[in-house]
């Protein structure tokens, strides 16, 4: 029995002496297989496509980005979460929905999709709905991940999809993710881009759409024989099309001569006719799909030769109006109308004896013609009456803004300057502002740069009491509800108020909705922060009434959402020039 004992460790000895040279010994191997290969055979296909799969870019891992706070357990074992965000940078956790019903969240989405939410909105609801956090009560990992990938497809976000495609390896929607990316470089006639997002086609994915795309990116980086492979794997599998294979050997030079019929089944074959057709000419209509028509703009594929139709006019109207055609390629149509010298002379009346079109673009030449502010404001109102009779705003709104802006309010009439400030946009960054201190008024003093500039605890309780002490002595201020928001979040923050300042009595005069409070109960962080994004809608917080400025601030402070409740009152409350 010792000898057996003897025998078998010695066996053991030497399995553990040797196994790394065993393993170095195939690894060797296998690289002189791959320096040794020339010719492709069938049985090596295998081996190369796998190659050709691989993504050199290896995801983010989420195990080493988020932090499982203390007391949270995960449900189970086996379920994966996804996401971009680290919960614990916006005071939340990977359970935050795990109170929650999945019919709330689908109602609370679908409420949010019908409404054009601001940038403060839009950035708390990406806080939320992409932190890593496991599904709610009812719902499946699949729907919750595809719910994610649906909102960042509907709302554009492809610098999101990126990072969500880097940070979760495989997901369900992981094709529709990346055909999205795929697509909407073809749409912007940026190949070059588009072939870059083939890092993210790896195994996992089985989509015949995107093995197309990448065998044209081999052809499209002169990769020819990579294609050739990859392609005849495709046929093995069914997955090409006798359009591909037409166009892909002509692309190939396998064949002299392709097809001229223009496939409009996907954006890829849409391009590829485009290239491959001499003279390519294509007329788009209102039922022409909005990627192909974002690709004629980009190719610059879109003429309009004859100004006297009016029909093909009032369709690339229509198409910009939806965000289809760039809108500059409008007024530059409206250039190319003829008008004789009395029609232009006269345009403030003569105007209305022409069509829709016709109209607008003779104004248009008019206002190009007016040579003081005075006029050419009056011209550009009287367009914007054009645009709107039509229901064509979108076209226009945005162009009256910058010309607008290239007069200068200050050169307007004074008549028009209202008018005109009213009609300019701005985006938050400039609308905001540099903020001015005023420690006359509590909830715009000094006390902000704690939020607005991270001002130390120190510093900050002597400004709270020096200006609280100061403007509490006068019995004629008011004290209001963006004072107490303010008040409300100092106090969470750990800062102490002077006793003269009584919040609490102050306080009840705002009431806080009972069935939000309910959810403060039922530690149902995301729902509540759901129903902030609701609350504050298509309007900045710096829009929002006194009142209710107060009570989301004061759910918020109650929940312990800082991140959140700090973004709210740094748009809310400090004055901005």
């Amino acid at each position: 029995m010792k000898l057996k004992s003897f025998n078998y460790l010695v066996g053991l000895l030497i399995v553990l002496i040797f196994s790394p040279l065993l393993s170095e010994e195939k690894i060797d191997i296998w690289k002189n297989k791959k320096e040794e290969a020339v010719t492709i055979t069938p049985q090596k296909k295998g081996e190369i496509k796998k190659k050709l799969n691989s993504n050199s870019s290896q995801p983010i891992k989420f195990k080493d980005t988020v932090q499982i706070q203390e007391g949270i357990l995960p449900q189970s074992n086996d379920q994966k979460v996804y996401g971009i965000y680290e919960p614990a940078n916006y005071d939340l956790n990977l359970n935050m929905w795990s109170s929650t019903k999945a019919e709330d969240l689908r109602s609370s989405l679908k409420r949010l999709d019908k409404i054009e939410l601001s940038k403060s909105s839009n950035d708390i609801l990406e806080m939320i709905l992409f932190s890593f956090s496991y599904p709610p009560q009812g719902m499946t990992e699949k729907e919750f991940n595809n719910l994610k990938i649906n909102w960042l497809i509907k709302n554009d976000r492809a610098p999101l999809i990126e990072s969500f495609l880097k940070q979760n390896e495989e997901f369900d929607g992981k094709s529709r993710a990346v055909q999205y990316l795929v697509d909407k470089s073809i749409a912007s006639a940026n190949i070059k881009e588009g072939c870059e997002k083939i890092k993210f086609i790896d195994a996992s994915i089985k989509d015949a759409y995107l093995e197309k795309f990448k065998i044209y990116c081999l052809v499209f980086n002169d990769k020819k024989s990579e294609a050739q492979l990859l392609l005849d794997l495709l046929r093995e599998q069914n997955q090409s099309s006798k359009f591909y294979d037409d166009k892909i050997n002509f692309l190939l030079g396998l064949s002299d001569k392709t097809n001229e019929k223009i496939n409009e089944k996907n954006l890829l074959n849409f391009y590829l006719s485009s290239i491959t057709i001499a003279d390519f000419k294509y007329e788009p209509t209102i039922k022409t799909k909005p990627e192909v028509w974002k690709y004629l703009n980009a190719a610059n594929l879109i003429k309009f030769d004859d100004a006297s139709d009016k029909e093909k006019l009032k369709e690339l109207e229509l198409a910009a109006n939806k965000n289809q055609l760039d809108k500059n390629k409008i007024f530059e149509i409206y250039k190319q109308i003829p008008f004789s010298l009395n029609t232009l002379i006269n345009a403030k009346t003569s105007y209305q004896t022409l069509n829709e079109s016709d109209a607008r673009a003779l104004i248009y030449q008019k206002y190009l013609l007016s040579d003081n502010s005075e006029s050419k404001i009056e011209y550009l109102l009287l367009l914007e009456e054009l645009f709107k009779k039509n229901d064509l705003t979108n076209v226009y709104s945005k162009f009256l803004s910058d010309k607008i802006q290239e007069i200068g309010i200050k050169n307007i009439p004074e008549k028009y300057q209202e008018v005109a400030l009213g009609r300019i946009f701005s985006d938050e960054d400039l609308f905001l502002g540099k903020v001015r201190y005023n420690d006359k008024i509590i909830h715009q003093s000094k006390i902000l740069k704690y939020f607005v500039e991270g001002e130390n605890k120190k510093k900050t309780q002597k400004d709270i009491d020096k200006i609280f002490k100061k403007i509490t002595k006068n019995k004629k201020y008011f004290i209001s509800a963006k004072d107490l928001a303010l008040a409300d979040a100092l106090i969470t923050d750990g800062f102490s108020l002077p006793t003269n300042f009584k919040y609490n009595e102050l306080a009840q005069k705002f009431d806080v909705p009972k069935n939000l409070l309910k959810l403060i109960e039922n530690d149902q962080k995301a729902f509540l922060g759901l129903k902030i994004v609701e609350i504050i809608g298509e309007d900045e917080p710096y829009q929002l009434d006194p009142e209710t400025i107060y009570f989301v601030t004061n759910l918020l402070n109650k929940m312990k959402l800082v991140t959140i409740r700090n973004k709210v009152l740094n748009s809310a409350l400090p004055k901005r020039i």
